[in-house]
């Protein structure tokens, strides 16, 4: 069984939490209304994310190597990531995975 380290590309499914926070910063930003004020600040920007939703993640961090525990950038389907800290192996929300092999 591989073992994931640093800059390595697994998938990560996102729970109900993950989803309520990226969507809640992506309003705030709209709701601020920083975009309409054109100073180059980048915001949180793209499409809403549910649970279940699955997108790459890069590991940033190894924590435990026995319950293969990780920091992971969420690459999320917009111009921002999500942080999922402190993140175990499995196939179910909240959990990354091994992409399948093709």
């Amino acid at each position: 069984m591989p073992q994931p380290t640093i800059g390595r590309v697994v998938h990560y499914t996102l729970s109900e939490h993950d989803a309520e926070s990226i969507n809640r910063r992506r309003t705030d930003f709209h709701e601020s209304r920083s975009a309409d004020s054109r100073t180059g600040f980048v915001g949180h920007v793209g499409n809403h994310a549910e649970a279940g939703d699955v997108y790459p993640a890069t590991v940033v961090r190894v924590w435990d190597e026995t319950q293969v525990t990780v920091n992971l950038q969420v690459h999320l389907d917009g111009t921002d990531t999500y942080w999922a800290t402190s993140r175990a192996e499995g196939d179910q929300p909240g959990h990354w995975s091994w992409p399948p092999r093709v």
